[in-house]
């Protein structure tokens, strides 16, 4: 009897993503396929590997003991792949970036290193910091970078958040606020402080993109915050509230490959440079 390595690693994809659904992601086949691979797999070893508790996908005491070796057997063919092709990355590589930063380094270093790495699958999944997160977490990215305090030990750089807009706007009673929709730092920053301080306020603009937001700035139809990546239209010393430096944060996947190292050392090579 042989086990394939491919029913193998599909079993423990769904095993480390605790579903069926979330494994897909991982080994890049349809749900249906995937309960057909484990249909062969447990036809294989002539046992049950899964049970059902409620939701949850629970391994028997044969998927137990089966997921050992598994892995074993995973961690040796990856070594012999990588051995015998120098190291080259199998599969794609899997980027989170929020949009400010989207903006400036797909047509950078992204667009560069896909061009190094022809053989490499780059994947981009451009979204809000919190939603980019939870994507790696559930190893659904390789790569992210997003926005977090300013006191983020993954901060590669911290930048100060600046009022900007146009200064003629500052003269109306309530001022014109235009900002991105929930959940996003910058608009919550805004929010507090112009409450702190006392300030009456309007939304005029509230939106998903981020170019829509520019666009509303620099027509004059609202104020907003960002850090300098966002516009030269900056409000300083104005009488606006103070606002909180934000951090421009890099994070990997655990034991990335080093082909997915690489890439992020470039990222943040070029975040420092922005």
């Amino acid at each position: 009897m042989n086990l394939p390595t491919e029913l193998l690693r599909s079993f423990a994809a769904i095993v480390d993503s605790g579903s069926m659904l979330r494994a897909t992601e991982r080994v890049y086949v349809t749900q249906s396929a995937l309960s057909l691979q484990m249909k062969r797999l447990e036809e294989a070893v002539q046992a049950p590997l899964f049970h059902r508790d409620g939701r949850r996908l629970v391994l028997t005491p044969v998927g137990q003991s089966l997921l050992g070796f598994a892995r074993e057997m995973l961690a040796t063919n990856d070594r012999a792949v990588a051995a015998l092709t120098g190291g080259a990355l199998a599969g794609p590589a899997r980027v989170g970036l929020v949009q400010d930063f989207a903006e400036t380094l797909l047509s950078g270093v992204l667009a560069q290193f896909a061009q190094l790495n022809p053989d490499v699958q780059l994947q981009v999944r451009v979204g809000g910091s919190q939603e980019l997160l939870e994507l790696l977490k559930s190893d659904r990215l390789d790569v992210v970078l997003c926005m977090g305090a300013g006191d983020d030990p993954s901060a590669v750089r911290v930048a100060p958040t600046i009022w900007m807009g146009d200064a003629a706007l500052l003269e109306q009673e309530v001022l014109p606020l235009a900002i991105l929709e929930e959940p996003c730092r910058f608009r919550d920053a805004a929010l507090a402080a112009l409450k702190a301080a006392g300030r009456p306020y309007r939304v005029v603009l509230e939106t998903p993109s981020l170019s829509v937001l520019r666009a509303a700035v620099t027509a004059g139809l609202g104020v907003t915050c960002r850090t300098e990546m966002f516009s030269d239209r900056t409000l300083e010393g104005v009488g606006l509230p103070a606002l909180p430096a934000v951090g421009y944060a890099s994070h990997t996947r655990h034991e990335p490959h080093q082909t997915i190292s690489r890439l992020a050392d470039l990222m943040q090579t070029a975040v420092l440079k922005l």
